[in-house]
């Protein structure tokens, strides 16, 4: 794979990776990923805002140059946002590899950061140097101020050009509760949404606050994702319930909607309207209760986006995925290009409590280029 490295979110040359149940493997564009779908199948996507979540600052205690990266907070409430989980960096900025940046400096409990018009004092490190707990001072207008004002997106050193706000937003930017942009997202477009639509295909929403892809420290990636807030719609609840009574399957619109359904699946009382907290990890060991089908970035292997796909095929199969969008020049990360991959037919039949849906390859397209690559 190579890096996507403009700023063009739905780029009319994107590509579609699909991966069938069996395993086969098909090239498609990702304009036809309505013709991918069934009439009656149901496609859910993240409606998050993304904030600019990069702050830079000064540490008072010592004067050297920081960067604060908001991760994560307890909940969506607009008011929630005295409290963020943060990951910290020391001078420098996106133009250098994430993995390569220098560590803040020396951090205790207590300190206080300069943040533009913004001060944090650092309540706890959580068990690693560059992972802290902050509380901001003032009230959550003037916090949401500063954050908006002397904010940026967080960004990474393949794309050189700054982002601005609106190059992390899909569509759907509703609330602004994500860290990273729900990337995945970036593939819907008017005339996606009326192709939905013509298929029979429906189409719902939810909220999660999508988190940081990547920390630059191998040990604390290991940690991600963080616990994510989200929030479930009873629209989106009925919508789901409907498609099941109906043998529809469930997609979801990248790694956070599969998150947020599945953690809301599993509570004691099922899929039900509401917000909570998502604290499970999506992996090779995970059974998946609502998600049929999955449509996400070209990852890199050993990512945390990469293991939620293990819940959906065995590793052989993906190491096949991977070798195909590595030999036919895909693109990675979150300018990049797309993959469908459904549940393996094992797998649907011992999925959870909830009535799976039938086995069936996405629908070939009627038009439009495709080549298809059996196991």
């Amino acid at each position: 794979m190579k890096a996507a490295t403009t700023l063009t979110r739905r780029r009319p040359d994107a590509r579609l990776l699909v991966v069938d149940p069996d395993g086969t493997l098909r090239d498609a564009s990702r304009a036809q990923l309505a013709d991918q779908l069934h009439p009656g199948d149901l496609l859910v996507a993240n409606d998050a805002a993304t904030i600019p979540a990069s702050l830079s600052g000064v540490h008072q205690r010592t004067g050297a140059e920081i960067e604060i990266r908001l991760a994560g907070r307890r909940s969506l409430a607009p008011n929630d946002v005295r409290e963020f989980t943060a990951v910290a960096f020391g001078a420098g900025d996106h133009r250098t590899r994430t993995e390569d940046r220098a560590l803040p400096p020396a951090l205790l409990a207590g300190d206080v950061l300069a943040l533009g018009p913004l001060e944090a004092t650092v309540l706890r490190l959580l068990g690693h140097p560059r992972l802290v707990q902050l509380r901001f001072g003032g009230t959550a207008g003037a916090i949401w101020d500063g954050i908006a004002r002397h904010g940026k997106p967080i960004q990474y050193a393949h794309v050189q050009q700054p982002l601005a706000l609106w190059d992390v937003w899909t569509r759907l930017a509703a609330l602004p509760v994500a860290f990273e942009p729900p990337s995945a997202g970036f593939a819907l477009d008017w005339k996606l949404l009326e192709r939905l639509e013509a298929r029979q295909v429906g189409f719902a929403t939810l909220t999660h606050a999508a988190g940081i892809s990547s920390t630059g420290d191998a040990a604390l990636d290991a940690r991600l994702p963080l616990d994510e807030p989200y929030y479930l719609p009873e629209a989106t609840v009925n919508a789901i319930a409907r498609t099941r009574s109906q043998s529809g399957a469930v997609i979801a619109l990248g790694t956070t909607v599969a998150r947020a359904l599945e953690h809301a699946a599993s509570q004691p009382a099922g899929l039900r309207r509401g917000a909570s907290l998502a604290t499970q990890r999506i992996g090779a060991g995970t059974t998946l209760r609502v998600v049929d089908a999955i449509v996400t970035g070209a990852h890199q292997t050993g990512t945390s986006h990469y293991d939620v796909l293990r819940a959906f095929a065995n590793d052989a199969v993906l190491e096949r995925m991977s070798g195909e969008l590595e030999q036919h020049g895909y693109r990675s990360h979150e300018f990049g290009d797309s993959v469908l991959l459904a549940r393996s037919a094992r797998d649907r039949v011992q999925a959870g409590d909830l009535q799976p849906a039938p086995i069936r390859s996405p629908r070939t397209p009627a038009t439009g280029r495709e080549t298809v690559r059996t196991p």
